[in-house]
């Protein structure tokens, strides 16, 4: 949610902030006052793409300033985004530099731009399977995650069939050398940790007579007569006599058996080490030429045992496909077609859950064209099966919004047949029915109210009235009925500015300001008839 902007030679603004509602916030103003340039800043806030021709006349570049909360945050975010005479844009938020992608993919998915040509989602079919599944929720999320779950299972499984038929088309052109491979290799039978076993077990046959000559040298020491046992039992022996006469001699005494009886375990360990070195002459020639084949296997196959043993694996699969019995494909094309069952079951439920809900979706949509006096136009939400090879991971039909102009009318494609006024009305009337379940926080109508007036404009009031209950809405009019139900008023002032250069200002008006407004815009006028007017579609609206 978008809680307020500051925004700084921008077209015609020179230096304007303004705080936006919670709720409805209505901009009103005279043409060519300057919304077109309170939009403009919007949109770079958010991560629209930037031109030279948005910096004001004269000033070497722009700057919007802007915070924002994005869910339960309680501390917001603050957005900055400069552009400079050339068009080039630095953002940065909370005073770390960002890009303009990362606004559009963070605060720019959060925010919808209704303006009359610029109905990104609802003119673009890709986008109404998602308007249709958000109305599914989480039985949808569900069905969805399980289908591209089996989607992406499947086209792996398609993967491995591609590979083991095209290895059977070049094995006969592979066969000699990977026979030759395979026979090279398995002629030594390399063990996986072979390898690493023998480096650890050479050194000790090689230097088996110095290490048991080092082990029993360390053995004699100890246990020799006079060596390091005996004069150890002999301190021990001397200070516990002399401790009668200073008991403090006793602490050392016990330190010295203890090392005493370590060194004896040491020993024992020592001796035993000793007596299990094995000078075999034989085995360890038979050790040194195991290594040398391995490592000869390395140079031709290698670098590593593991290119080693992976470069049997692949041989062996040539030889296979080759000269095999067409088991491994067999395998192949079972493992695909238990994925494909699996993945139809998984796209049958998304199309019953869609079905389903199309007709649903379709009468209340229509039921909120109906308040906002759209005649006997309707919405119809048409699910279409795909074929297989048509199946994407938005899922495996396709889902258009279809519009009726009139009941004797057959329905056709919106994005061919509706008028701006007209989009811009079947959004609002999507997002109200949508609610919550639609992932987007706050809405920007610019021209919602485009060839609408009388009661049209009253219920048009009232159902933006309804949406600012579970959105944030920010609504451009020109209609007093609309701007009277705002929960804050701002109006765009063209105005010439101290260098007699017209500049925009945008004011939030409340009070008699909000009156005079209002019956401007009623009459154009402020006469006593257009302000009692205002004052009494103010005090209608409660």
């Amino acid at each position: 949610m978008i809680d307020a902007i500051h925004a700084t030679d921008v077209a015609l603004i020179r230096d304007a902030s303004i705080t936006f509602s919670d709720g409805l916030t209505v901009i009103t103003g005279e043409s060519g006052s300057g919304k077109t340039a309170l939009l403009s800043a919007v949109k770079l806030l958010v991560g629209e793409r930037s031109n030279a021709d948005m910096v004001r006349e004269g000033a070497k570049g722009l700057t919007v300033e802007g915070r924002y909360f994005a869910g339960d945050d309680e501390d917001g975010h603050v957005v900055r985004r400069r552009v400079d005479g050339r068009g080039r844009s630095r953002v940065t938020v909370d005073g770390s530099i960002s890009s303009v992608r990362e606004l559009a993919e963070t605060l720019g998915a959060t925010v919808d731009l209704c303006g009359q040509h610029e109905h990104q989602r609802l003119l673009s079919a890709a986008h109404h399977a998602e308007l249709l599944d958000a109305w599914v929720g989480a039985p949808m999320d569900a069905a969805k995650g399980s289908y591209r779950e089996a989607l992406a299972a499947a086209r792996a499984a398609a993967r491995e069939l591609d590979r083991v038929l095209e290895l059977g088309r070049t094995a006969a052109d592979r066969l000699d050398q990977a026979r030759y491979e395979l026979d090279r290799i398995d002629a030594v039978g390399p063990g996986e940790r072979e390898l690493e076993e023998l480096a650890e077990r050479l050194p000790k046959a090689e230097n088996a007579e110095m290490l048991m000559r080092a082990a029993n040298d360390a053995y004699r020491a100890v246990t020799a007569d006079d060596g390091v046992a005996d004069r150890l039992s002999e301190a021990v022996r001397d200070l516990r006599q002399a401790s009668s006469a200073d008991p403090a001699l006793e602490g050392f005494a016990a330190s010295l058996e203890s090392a005493l009886i370590e060194a004896e375990d040491v020993a024992a360990s020592l001796r035993a080490y000793r007596d299990a070195q094995d000078l075999d002459p034989a085995e360890l020639a038979s050790m040194q030429s195991r290594q040398a084949e391995l490592q000869g296997l390395m140079r031709t196959f290698g670098p590593t045992m593991a290119d080693v043993l992976a470069r049997r694996a692949a041989a062996a699969e040539v030889v296979e496909a080759a000269e095999g019995t067409g088991e491994a494909e067999a395998a192949v094309r079972a493992a695909v077609d238990a994925a494909e069952r699996e993945l139809a079951e998984r796209a049958a439920e998304v199309d019953r859950l869609r079905a389903e809900a199309a007709a649903g979706l379709s009468e209340a949509v229509t039921a909120q064209m109906g308040r906002l006096m759209m005649g006997g136009a309707s919405l119809e939400v048409a699910v279409t099966p795909l074929a297989r090879d048509e199946w994407t991971a938005a899922g495996p039909s396709s889902v258009e919004l279809m519009y009726r102009p009139g009941e004797a009318m057959a329905p056709r494609p919106l994005r061919k047949v509706a008028s701006g006024g007209e989009v811009s009305r079947v959004t609002l009337a999507c997002k109200v029915v949508l609610g919550d379940a639609d992932e987007v926080e706050t809405l920007v109508f610019d021209e919602v109210d485009a060839g609408v007036g009388g009661t049209t404009a009253v219920a048009l009031a009232q159902v933006l009235s309804d949406l600012a209950g579970s959105h944030q809405v920010v609504c451009v009019t020109h209609l007093p009925q609309v701007a009277v139900a705002g929960d804050a008023h701002f109006v765009v002032r063209k105005v010439e500015g101290a260098d007699g250069v017209p500049e925009t200002r945008i004011e939030e008006v409340d009070g008699e300001e909000r009156v005079a407004e209002i019956a401007r815009m009623l009459a154009g006028d402020e006469s006593e008839a257009s302000l009692a007017h205002a004052r009494e579609l103010l005090a209608d609206r409660g």
